[in-house]
């Protein structure tokens, strides 16, 4: 992907800079034209790589970042060397908590206590705790477990 669009911008490069020089035109004329620029091959890389990344970026890396819940409980995501997969910090009453995740689709699955548990996004309605009610930006991981950004 990376070397087509290399390709490509180059080869676009190189057809501006072959104008045919006009009939009746002198050297000493064609040696005072504009050429075009040598192309900048570290930008074209850059925004090829760029465009890769948007394309593998997941729906729960939007939610890296810290989570409040109610009377100080929190979730913070922190994403990790491999794509997919989130260093989990879980603040609950008992204190914090952290666990390794993965990307599932629109979840975030994690082990805790033996138990497969699962991050999703909810509203504070869905949540269950009369705090977060009315709030829509929020996630949880079982009813009476959630936390907001709004």
């Amino acid at each position: 992907m990376k070397r087509i669009a290399i390709v490509a911008a180059c080869a676009l490069l190189a057809a501006c800079g072959s104008a045919k020089q006009p009939a009746g035109e002198t050297d000493a004329a064609a040696a005072n034209a504009v050429l075009p620029a040598e192309p900048d091959i570290a930008a074209i890389e850059n925004a090829a790589e760029n465009v890769a990344a948007d394309a593998a970026r997941l729906p729960t890396d939007a939610w890296i970042g810290k989570w409040v819940g109610v009377e100080g409980l929190a979730l913070e995501i922190s994403p990790r060397q491999d794509a997919g997969e989130y260093a989990l910090r879980v603040t609950l009453l008992d204190g914090p908590a952290n666990f390794v995740g993965k990307a599932a689709g629109e979840t975030i699955g994690f082990t805790r206590e033996g138990k497969e548990e699962t991050i999703r996004k909810a509203s504070g309605d869905e949540t269950g705790l009369k705090y977060l009610a009315g709030k829509k930006d929020c996630l949880m991981i079982q009813q009476g477990e959630g936390f907001c950004r709004d």
